[in-house]
């Protein structure tokens, strides 16, 4: 099947558009100076969001329970600080001079509300107090000052205090910074808490939608200001815990410090990121173009681009999360990858009718690029789009950025370029590298002499690949999200060993009423349901610490001589110990309305071999085997949620790279109007997204909320240069069209392809391990569309598709 001439670049609709863009140059200068001079106003305003909102689905059920555990058994918001003496002395009065002045420091924080050693907890020695009436907060070091050898022999195994003060090989303890709670965020959030878990019964009425994003709204400037407030602490203790250095090394951890570092690394990739991609940007321009021109004009048309991308953000409130941190990388390398090809074309324009204007040469490149670069902008969209169809939260909010992006990105390289480039005065272009168009050529001899051999090499390479798509793994945790030389990995990893493990799990169990003596908590048979409970989810190897009123008992019963206790002592060594000293460092473990027991334990991210769904199914069937029903028990908190995300992976990425597919050759369709061409088009770019997924398993890379979205991403960017290769290719005369498609559009393809690949290159330099592994990774699927473009692509079309041109002789 051949095309007709109508699909040659030279439309009556490109000339008329070439001549409006022209003619209109003023007035479109003038209307991107005024959006320019609005959006620097907005930019400001432009937020960055590492919360955990950002990583689930919207109205996510799981989420919303977690929530509601959260506030009805741990609602305290906390860090932890680990003091590690360098002489390795835990019980001297060094290091409780230390921990004692450490806590004054922190306690000297506006917003810190206590802080918990183990100088401040009450150690009881014997069983008298459970029978007494001692006042257990005098039973602490602060009051008594017990001796080193006391304290280690009280703390020694600890059930409730190793793990959470003090490590099991006793050579590192911790202080528990809790801080207040805002009143105002907390009333909007428990608001929010309230129309939100309404969906796990039913959908939310449009009410119900419209009273939450109004709740929303209200809570965000409050959480951007504690997010603020909470970087400013973490400064704080970092320099107040510098003052014990030359003593102890000191590690800070916890939930919202991973969140806060994210913020960190998030605002940091995007300015250190940003402007070391611009400056790649501007050498390989230099060098691949040796003029000024094409360095400045190129580069104030994508910071154009990116400003009012970052300004229309603002004004929209679409924040940055940890997906969406490389926008600006991206938005650089996609507008830059047009204007390549204007410039090309410009070039080859200039060079072949050295005696046109500047207006003559910008119509004439216009009249042959505005389709192919429209085509090509279009079809980068759907690759983005099809992002919104992932299902996971922080992917979709992703796509729809990059959606956007891509309009402004088409405006400015349509629109705003030409109009530039209108200013400039119509100088001598230099030529292309002699050994560039040399290698060109000789790979198009190859593929004319040998259309076939290159169609199959091409195709056994890339089948080489495939048997990684059944390595692909989703396993992975926070502390591989940080490069292991990096001191957030450092801390998180000793957080992890030694003090219980870092992903917290809740595992809340309804009981049931019992007939009994109202005055006790809970019955024999409801302690030794939970017991058996508790000892199902500690025989994991990845349980860190794990507590619940079973670790109440197990010391009452070492300060009993081992004796069992009665329902009475059971319930007096709870109530002495929970509402004094335990609630604050790990929150209740006993809910009355409804009645619930919770089991809280850290889930160990270091350890070997560590299978999140496996553990999870395991875990599910150990609590049924010891007679609990699903109805009478929930797992919840971020173990649970992230598991959830992990669990999305595989399904999100078969389902994206199919509606990519899909798209795509419909819109190849469409673009070219033959069945034959599209699939033709399609091939190659099917080859470079199964390839890529290939790699990413033979390397053993886990897919995350980055690395799936690699290959609807490099299958956007990649067709562009199949786009503009097939185009060429088609409008050339009989004879001609691969030597004219190779020259014409192999110089723009190998230009753009080095630009963006070593644009994504640079991620390699980060610390945050996913965006080394989108940036690297991309770049590798950049070159092998490039290959596979020069070699596979053109050989199916001299086999099978006669250019258009043909048809008229």
């Amino acid at each position: 099947m051949t095309t007709s001439a109508s699909h040659s670049s030279n439309t009556p609709v490109s000339n008329w558009l070439a001549q409006r863009i022209l003619q209109l140059r003023i007035a479109i200068l003038l209307l991107f100076a005024v959006l320019l001079a609005a959006a620097a106003v907005f930019v400001p305003q432009f937020r960055i969001d590492a919360s955990a909102d950002t990583l689930l689905v919207k109205n996510n059920a799981l989420y919303i329970k977690t929530q509601q555990a959260n506030q009805r058994f741990s609602p305290d918001e906390f860090i932890l600080v680990a003091y590690k003496p360098r002489n390795g002395e835990i019980f001297s009065n060094t290091t409780f001079t230390d921990l004692t002045w450490l806590r004054e420091q922190y306690l000297a924080l506006s917003r810190v509300q206590s802080v918990t050693s183990i100088l401040t907890v009450p150690l009881l020695s014997d069983a008298s107090v459970l029978t007494s009436d001692a006042d257990v907060t005098e039973l602490t070091w602060q009051k008594q000052q017990f001796s080193p050898q006391q304290m280690q022999q009280m703390l020694s195994d600890h059930p409730i205090f190793t793990d959470l003060l003090i490590n099991k090989a006793q050579t590192a303890t911790a202080l528990q910074i809790v801080f207040k709670p805002d009143p105002e965020l907390s009333a909007l959030e428990q608001e929010i808490l309230a129309v939100q878990q309404n969906s796990l019964q039913r959908p939310l009425t449009a009410d119900e939608e419209q009273q939450l994003e109004q709740l929303q709204q209200q809570a965000a400037p409050l959480r951007q200001a504690l997010v603020k407030q909470r970087q400013q602490e973490l400064q704080q203790i970092s320099h107040i815990n510098q003052q014990v250095a030359q003593q102890a090394e000191t590690f800070t951890g916890g939930a919202y410090v991973v969140a806060q570092h994210l913020v960190d690394i998030i605002s940091s990739d995007l300015t250190v990121f940003g402007s070391a991609i611009t400056g790649i940007i501007a050498v390989l321009l230099l060098l691949l173009y040796r003029s000024i021109r094409w360095v400045l004009f190129p580069l104030l048309a994508c910071a154009a681009s990116v400003w009012l991308t970052l300004g229309l953000f603002a004004v929209l409130d679409i924040r940055a999360t940890v997906i969406s941190a490389n926008f600006i990388a991206l938005q650089l390398i996609l507008t830059l990858a047009v204007m390549i090809h204007l410039i090309a074309t410009y070039r080859e324009v200039a060079r072949n009718n050295p005696d046109h204007s500047q207006q003559q040469r910008i119509i004439s490149t216009l009249q042959q690029k505005l389709a192919p670069c429209f085509y090509a902008t279009i079809t980068t969209s759907v690759g983005f789009g099809s992002l919104i169809f992932s299902g996971i939260q922080p992917v979709v909010a992703f796509g729809f950025m990059m959606l956007i992006a891509m309009l402004i990105t088409m405006s400015v390289s349509l629109l705003l370029f030409p109009a530039l480039l209108s200013l400039l005065k119509a100088n001598t272009e230099t030529d292309d590298f002699a050994f560039i168009t040399a290698g060109l050529q000789a790979t198009r001899r190859l593929v004319e002499r040998a259309p076939w051999a290159c169609i199959v090499m091409v195709l056994l390479l890339f089948s080489l690949l495939l048997p990684g798509l059944m390595r692909l793994n989703v396993e992975n945790s926070f502390i591989n999200y940080f490069a292991s030389d990096t001191q957030m990995y450092q801390e998180l990893r000793f957080i992890d060993q030694e003090f219980g493990g870092s992903t917290p799990l809740d595992i809340v169990i309804n009981l049931q009423p019992e007939d009994s003596d109202s005055n006790l908590l809970l019955s024999a048979k409801q302690f030794n349901q939970l017991h058996v409970a508790h000892a199902a989810v500690a025989a994991f190897a990845a349980s860190g610490n794990v507590t619940s009123l079973v670790n109440f008992t197990t010391l009452a019963r070492q300060l009993n001589d081992d004796k069992p206790l009665t329902e009475y002592e059971l319930n007096s060594i709870y109530r002495l110990l929970d509402e004094k000293v335990a609630s604050q460092l790990v929150g209740a473990y006993l809910s009355d309305k409804p009645l619930q027991a919770r089991i809280s334990t850290r889930i160990q991210d270091t350890t070997a071999g560590l299978d999140r769904e496996q553990l999870m199914q395991q875990l599910n069937q150990d609590l049924q085997s010891v007679g609990l029903t699903p109805q009478q028990y929930s797992l919840t908190n971020l173990f649970v949620l992230y598991q959830d995300i992990l669990s999305r992976l595989f399904d999100s990425q078969i389902k994206t790279l199919g509606l990519v597919y899909l798209a795509m050759a419909i819109l190849l369709l469409l673009i070219f109007r033959s069945v034959k061409i599209a699939v033709i088009a399609l091939i190659p770019n099917v080859c470079t997204t199964l390839g890529i997924l290939g790699l990413i398993g033979w390397l053993g890379i886990p897919l995350d909320i980055m690395t799936i979205t690699i290959a609807a991403i490099a299958m956007g960017i990649a067709v562009d240069d199949t786009i503009h290769f097939v185009h060429n290719y088609l409008k050339a005369p009989r004879g001609q069209a691969l030597q004219n498609s190779f020259a014409h559009t192999g110089i723009a393809m190998l230009f753009t392809s080095t630009v963006i690949a070593a644009g994504f290159a640079i991620f390699g330099f980060s610390s945050f391990l996913p965006s080394v592994y989108f940036g690297l990774l991309t770049a590798a699927a950049m070159l092998m569309a490039l290959a596979a473009d020069l070699t596979i692509l053109p050989a199916l079309l001299s086999r099978f598709v006669q250019p258009a041109a043909s048809e008229k002789a």
